[in-house]
């Protein structure tokens, strides 16, 4: 009964919010976490929750990044051209 209710604690959670489970990263995680849960002492199941989490939080962090890095104009290159190109200046 109490292997029954800890389950069911871990599953209403991803039952209400679907987008969770779906999320870019958390498959891996949780095969990962999965895999670590049952080695380290058959919590395979709190270690595939874990494992979600973690690498769902990862991702959303690798995406910040990734636009932070595509926001930042690229200045070195452009004014080197323009300057050679422009006879005025």
């Amino acid at each position: 009964m109490r292997k029954f209710v800890a389950a069911l604690a871990i599953a209403v959670p991803f039952a209400l919010f679907t987008a969770v489970v779906g999320a870019k990263g958390c498959l891996k995680g949780a095969a990962v976490g999965g895999v670590v849960g049952h080695v380290a002492g058959h919590h395979a199941v709190v270690g595939a929750a874990a494992g979600c989490l973690i690498e769902h939080h990862r991702e959303k962090v690798r995406d910040k990044e990734a636009a932070k890095q595509n926001a930042v104009p690229q200045s070195g290159t452009a004014s080197a051209g323009t300057t050679a190109a422009n006879p005025n200046h």
